[in-house]
C-alpha cells in the first residue's frame, strides 16, 4: 500500500507542537532542579539543552525526554558539598557519563526487564500525585519551594503537606487568578473536540494568557502585578560572549581524589537506574506501545552526561514529567524532544528577557493537569483488580515516593516488590503435581525455564516433605538454566536424604552441563509384565477413570515417548483391550491418558462385536493377559445415526451411500433400535433425534457386551473365572467425559460402576 502523504506532515506538526509545550514546562523545571541542588541555575539549563538535543538524537526512544532529574537533587547537593567545589563535581559527572557508556556497551540495560510493573505504575501514579500536591502552591503564587523539586522534605525546611497548608495563607492575587484561569482553560480546551484537535497547543495559549494578564495588571496598576519571584528567572547574558561565560569546566587536577570516583559511581548507578525505570514507565503510557532499547539509552545518557560534565551541566536522566507532558501533548517521535532542546538553547541565548515574563502559576497549571492524568482513578482501579500482590507494592511505591523522594521511594517500592516476589516463589516457584501411574504415585516437580536461587527454599522444603518410601520425579526438560545452589540441593538430596528416607528420586531432562545429575527413571510408567500380573480388573478400571479425569482437566501425565519405545521394544503386556468406534474424535489412548503399550485398541464403526474383532480380543485376553475389556461408544455416532435413518427410511446402506460392504455393519447396529419409537428423518423435533440416537448408542454398547460372551466361549470362560471383566462406557464428545456401566452378566467380580439392564 502506498504511504499516506499526509501522515509525515501530521506527525511533524504534532511533534513540533509537543516540543514547544515540553520546552515551556522544562524551562522552570531545569532552573528549579538546579536551585534545589545548590548548583548554578545555568547548569540546569545546560543539562536540559544537552538532554534534549544530543540525547534526543542518540536515544532509541520515541517519546522519552531527558534533562536534569529531580531524583538526583539530594545526591547532587550532597556530592557538591563533599567535593568542595562545583568544578570538582563536574569531573565526577563526566566520569559518571563514561561509566554509563561502559554499562551500555556491556548491555547492562537488561536489568530493565526485571523491574516489576507494579513499581513502574506506582512511579507514574506517584509522580502524578506529587505534581498535584507540589503545583497547588505555585498555582496560587506561593513559590518558596523551587519548581521541579519533588522531595517530601524541602530546602526551606518545610515539607509537601506543610507547604500546601502554608499556601492557603499566602495566596498572591494576580498569580492565583492566572493559575486558576489557566486550569479552567486547559480543562475546557480538553473537552472541546475542535480545540483539542487544533494545531495550537493549549499550554501555549495558557502561557500567552499569563504573560498578557500580568502586563495588563501592571498597566492598570491594580495591585495584582505578579512579582519577579513568581516569574521564570533565566540567567540573562548581554551577548554571546557573556553566554559562553556561563559555562564551567571540570577540575581535572582532582583526578587523584578517591572521593571523585565514589561520587561518579554513585551518580552513574542512580542515574542509570532512574533512566531505565523512567524509560519503562514512558513506554507504558506511549499510545503506540513501542519498546525503547535500554542499552542504547544508557549509551545516549552516558554520552550526554560526559558532555554535560565537560561544559558545566548537571547530570541528566530520562525524566518522566517531561516525557509524560510530551506524550499528552501529542509527541510521537524523538523530534519533539530534540525541538524542545533547540528551543531551550535558542530562547535562553536570544530572548531570555521574554522568558522571564512567564508566570510560574501558568506553568504550574500545565504540570498540575499532567499530574491529574498520571494519577488517574482508572489506574488505581486497574491495580486493585489485579489483586493484593500487585496493588500493595503499587500503593506502597506511591506512598513511599510521595513521603520521601523519587530515589528513596523507588528503592522502597523495589524492595517491597522483591519481598512479594520472594513470598510468591516460596509458595509457587515450582509446578508440582501428584501423578497416579499404574505402578504407583509419583510426585512430579517441574522446573521452570530459568531456576534461580530464589527457588532454593521452596525446592528444599518440597523435597523434605516427600513422605518416606515415596517417589519423586524432578523434570528439567523445559529448563535452560539451573542455579548452582539448586543443583547442590538436588545432588545432596540424591546422595543423602533420599536414601535415608527410603525415597526414590527420578530425574529427567538434565543436560550434560549439570555434572553428576543424569537422567534416571526409577518408576514404571507403562504396562510391564510385572505390572500386568499384579493388576485386577477393578484396578484397571480405576486407572481408566483417573486417566479420563486428567484428560478432561488438561493435566495429562508427562511421558518420555522415546524411552517408552525402547522399554516396550522387547515385548508387550497391555492391561486392557478397548473396543471403540473408528470416529476420529475417540482415540482411547488420549481419552484415558494412556501410554505406549498400555492397551490393545480395536476400532470398528459402531463398536460392534464381529468375528474378526472377537478373535483379536480373545488373543488380547487369553494370550497377552489383558485384564479388562472396555466397550466404548460415543455420542453423535455417525454409524448409529445412519442405522436410525436407514431403518426408518427402509433403505439399505448400499442404496443410501453406495458403500456395498456397509450393510452387515449397519444391520448389526439396527438390532439396538426400537422400531416402535423410530421416526422418519423429517418427523423428529429439534434435538429429539440426537437424544434418541445417543440412547441407541448406549443400547448398542450393552448389546455388544452381551454378544462378546455369547459368541466367544474363550472370553466367556475368562469372565466366569474372574480373570477379566467386561465394562461398557459412553464417551460424550462435547464434554470429554466417559460414563462407565456394567451388567449383571459382564463380570463375576464386583466393580465400582453402575449396573444397568442388558438389552
Amino acid at each position: 500500500m502506498p504511504a499516506n502523504p499526509a501522515l509525515p506532515a501530521k506527525t511533524l506538526t504534532k511533534d513540533l507542537s509537543a516540543g514547544l509545550v515540553v520546552f515551556l514546562v522544562a524551562l522552570p523545571l531545569c532552573l528549579g532542579i538546579a536551585l534545589a541542588s545548590n548548583a548554578p541555575l545555568f547548569s540546569g539549563i545546560l543539562s536540559g539543552i544537552i538532554g534534549g538535543i544530543l540525547v534526543g538524537v542518540l536515544s532509541g526512544s520515541h517519546t522519552s525526554v531527558s534533562g536534569p532529574a529531580a531524583g538526583l537533587t539530594a545526591i547532587v547537593a550532597a556530592q557538591i558539598g563533599k567535593l568542595g567545589t562545583f568544578e570538582t563535581f563536574l569531573l565526577a559527572v563526566m566520569l559518571a557519563g563514561v561509566i554509563q557508556v561502559i554499562l551500555g556497551l556491556c548491555r547492562a540495560g537488561f536489568i530493565a526487564a526485571f523491574f516489576p510493573s507494579s513499581v513502574i505504575k506506582g512511579l507514574l501514579a506517584a509522580i502524578g500525585v506529587i505534581l498535584i500536591l507540589k503545583q497547588i502552591p505555585h498555582v496560587v503564587g506561593h513559590d518558596p519551594d523551587p519548581e521541579g523539586d519533588m522531595a517530601f522534605e524541602q530546602p526551606d525546611h518545610e515539607n509537601t503537606f506543610t507547604e500546601l497548608w502554608a499556601s492557603l495563607s499566602d495566596i498572591q492575587g494576580g498569580a492565583a487568578l492566572v493559575g486558576l484561569l489557566s486550569i479552567a482553560l486547559l480543562f475546557f480546551w480538553d473537552k472541546v473536540p475542535k480545540l483539542k484537535k487544533s494545531l495550537i497547543p493549549a499550554p501555549l495559549v495558557v502561557v500567552i494568557l499569563g504573560v498578557v494578564a500580568n502586563q495588563l495588571f501592571r498597566s492598570l496598576k491594580s495591585g495584582l502585578e505578579i512579582s519577579t519571584s513568581h516569574l521564570v528567572q533565566v540567567p540573562v547574558a548581554k551577548d554571546f560572549g557573556a553566554f559562553l561565560g556561563f559555562l564551567q569546566f571540570p577540575d581535572f587536577s582532582a583526578l587523584n581524589n578517591p572521593a571523585v570516583y565514589v561520587a561518579a559511581i554513585t551518580i552513574a548507578i542512580v542515574a542509570s537506574l532512574e533512566t531505565l525505570l523512567n524509560l519503562e514507565a514512558v513506554d507504558k503510557i506511549d499510545p503506540e506501545q513501542r519498546s525503547s532499547p535500554p542499552n542504547r539509552e544508557l549509551l545516549a545518557q552516558g554520552i550526554g552526561n560526559t558532555l554535560s560534565g565537560l561544559v558545566g551541566g548537571l547530570p541528566m536522566t530520562s525524566v518522566i514529567v517531561r516525557s509524560s507532558v510530551n506524550i499528552n501533548s501529542g509527541g510521537r517521535t524523538k523530534l519533539s524532544a530534540i525541538f524542545h532542546g533547540i528551543l531551550l538553547f535558542g530562547c535562553v541565548l536570544l530572548v531570555p528577557g521574554w522568558l522571564n515574563e512567564i508566570p510560574l502559576a501558568a506553568l504550574a497549571a500545565i504540570l498540575l493537569m499532567t499530574g491529574i492524568k498520571l494519577a488517574s482513578p482508572r489506574l488505581i482501579r486497574q491495580m486493585w483488580a489485579e489483586g493484593k500482590n500487585q496493588f500493595l507494592p503499587f500503593a506502597i511505591t506511591v506512598v513511599a515516593i510521595v513521603l520521601t523522594d523519587l530515589l528513596v521511594g523507588i528503592l522502597i517500592g523495589l524492595g517491597v516488590s522483591i519481598c512479594f516476589i520472594l513470598h510468591s516463589n516460596m509458595r509457587r516457584p515450582l509446578r508440582k503435581m501428584m501423578e497416579h501411574h499404574a505402578a504407583g504415585d509419583v510426585l512430579r516437580i517441574e522446573l521452570a525455564q530459568q531456576v534461580s536461587f530464589f527457588s532454593r527454599a521452596t525446592l528444599d522444603k518440597t523435597l523434605r516433605e516427600v513422605p518416606r518410601g515415596g517417589h519423586v520425579l524432578i523434570d528439567a526438560r523445559n529448563t535452560d538454566y539451573i542455579d548452582a545452589d539448586i543443583l547442590d540441593i538436588i545432588q545432596d538430596f540424591q546422595a543423602n536424604t533420599a536414601s535415608a528416607h527410603g525415597v526414590k528420586l527420578s530425574l529427567t531432562g538434565f543436560k550434560d552441563k549439570y555434572g553428576q545429575l543424569e537422567d534416571h527413571i526409577q518408576f514404571v510408567d507403562y504396562s510391564s509384565r510385572e505390572l500386568q500380573s499384579s493388576l485386577t480388573p477393578q484396578r484397571v478400571l480405576q486407572l481408566f477413570k483417573e486417566g479420563n479425569e486428567r484428560f478432561r482437566e488438561g493435566r495429562q501425565l508427562t511421558r518420555d515417548v522415546g524411552r517408552l519405545v525402547d522399554a516396550t521394544a522387547a515385548g508387550q503386556f497391555p492391561m486392557a483391550v478397548v473396543l471403540s468406534c473408528i470416529d476420529s474424535r475417540t482415540p482411547a489412548e488420549l481419552i484415558f491418558d494412556l501410554g505406549l503399550g498400555d492397551i490393545f485398541s480395536v476400532r470398528i464403526a459402531g463398536n460392534i462385536a464381529r468375528d474378526k474383532v472377537l478373535g483379536s480380543m480373545e488373543y488380547a485376553c487369553a494370550v497377552a493377559g489383558a485384564k479388562l475389556i472396555l466397550v466404548m461408544g460415543h455420542t453423535s455416532c455417525g454409524a448409529v445415526n445412519a442405522a436410525v435413518d436407514l431403518i426408518c427410511s427402509k433403505k439399505t446402506a448400499a442404496e443410501a451411500t453406495g458403500c456395498v460392504n456397509l450393510d452387515s455393519l449397519i444391520t448389526e447396529i439396527q438390532q439396538s433400535v426400537d422400531l416402535s419409537t423410530c421416526k422418519p428423518a423429517d418427523a423428529w423435533k429439534s434435538g429429539e433425534k440426537a437424544a434418541y440416537a445417543n440412547e441407541v448408542s448406549r443400547r448398542n454398547i450393552l448389546r455388544t457386551m452381551r454378544k462378546i460372551r455369547e459368541r466367544s466361549s474363550t472370553i466367556d470362560n475368562l469372565v466366569k473365572e474372574g480373570r477379566i471383566a467386561i465394562i461398557g462406557s459412553l464417551y460424550d464428545i462435547s464434554t470429554g467425559e466417559v460414563s462407565f456401566f456394567q451388567t449383571t452378566e459382564s463380570s463375576s467380580v464386583k466393580l465400582d460402576v453402575p449396573v444397568v439392564q442388558i438389552v
